[in-house]
């Protein structure tokens, strides 16, 4: 199968999930009636498809399709098969920005915290990249500073811990549509950056001596791919919270279907990750019946004993 048809494959089992997103749930509708709901927006039906069911899918779309290119971009900048977004400190840069917007007593709500989290995942980033070349290093660090801050704080603050604990569970539900106005000029500029990036990433994969000689500059290709993945990043756990090992599973699904060739990696990559992050959300809603166990939750579920088979595995240093 070529590298196209495998995209369109993959393309393909994506619109048949986000089918099943939209039918399934605490009440399930047959397609026949979400076709009508779809057409009409009538009845409970209606509002159940427009009001719930289609935000949380369009969520899903753009959080999967930057976590997804995310890791990508994160694995082939440091050669590492097992880097996660999460390196750059995003998460609990997020965090660390919500918990203080509480204490420092800032406007509450659903705008006021995306636009906290944006700026702490953005800050963390830009300090990791700041401190040098090793960013595992220099992530973790940070991470684990921010990460006491938080828990500092919100042992302290019953307030602080009350917003801290809703925010810190990912999930797809009780979302708006109303964020991507912030947070959606944020993840394309991730993506662009992203696309113009993946054109010499694999002249950089054969080292930085031999890159240069190509005619690529390696340097200014980190900085430009570390900025897209900090932007990707810190939108997508902006708007729904932390999310982790997709951007981290993904990647090596796609290189198992297209091989090593890194454009190719990101294009797959933004397919599956929303793929993978919907069917996720999916089997949330259908395992808690008449609830449902957030998507984060089931990530982690699902992401740990791959993370744990991929460590194991000496095929993954082969990038």
């Amino acid at each position: 199968m070529t590298r196209r048809a495998g995209l369109a494959a993959c393309v393909l089992l994506l619109g048949v999930t986000i089918v099943l997103g939209l039918a399934i749930g605490a009440r399930d509708l047959s397609w026949d009636v979400v076709l009508h709901a779809l057409r009409t927006r009538e009845g409970e039906a209606g509002e159940i498809v427009w009001a719930v069911r289609i935000p949380r899918t369009i969520l899903a779309l753009c959080v999967g399709a930057a976590l997804g290119v995310a890791g990508a971009l994160m694995q082939a900048l440091t050669r590492n098969p097992l880097a996660d977004p999460g390196l750059l400190g995003v998460n609990a840069g997020a965090a660390a920005a919500v918990v203080l917007g509480v204490v420092l007593g800032l406007p509450d709500g659903d705008v006021p915290r995306l636009i906290l989290a944006l700026i702490g995942a953005g800050l963390a980033s830009a300090l990791v990249m700041a401190l040098g070349h090793s960013l595992i290093l220099a992530g973790a660090a940070i991470t684990a500073t921010l990460t006491g801050l938080v828990a500092g704080i919100t042992l302290l603050d019953q307030n602080a811990f009350d917003h801290y604990r809703f925010w810190v569970v990912g999930t797809l539900a009780d979302q708006t549509l109303d964020l991507l106005r912030y947070a959606g000029p944020v993840l394309l500029a991730g993506l662009v950056i992203a696309v113009g990036v993946g054109r010499v990433l694999d002249v950089i994969a054969l080292g930085d001596d031999s890159g240069a000689a190509l005619g690529a500059n390696p340097a200014r290709t980190r900085l430009w791919g570390l900025t897209a993945v900090a932007l990707l990043c810190g939108a997508a756990t902006a708007l729904v919270g932390p999310i982790g090992f997709l951007g981290l599973a993904v990647p090596h699904a796609a290189r198992l279907i297209c091989g090593a060739r890194q454009r190719w990696i990101l294009a797959y990559s933004a397919i599956l990750g929303p793929l993978v992050l919907l069917a996720a959300d999916v089997l949330g809603r259908i395992a808690a019946r008449p609830g449902e166990i957030e998507v984060a939750i089931v990530m982690g579920l699902i992401g740990a004993p791959v993370f744990i088979a991929l460590a194991r595995t000496r095929k993954v240093a082969d990038l």
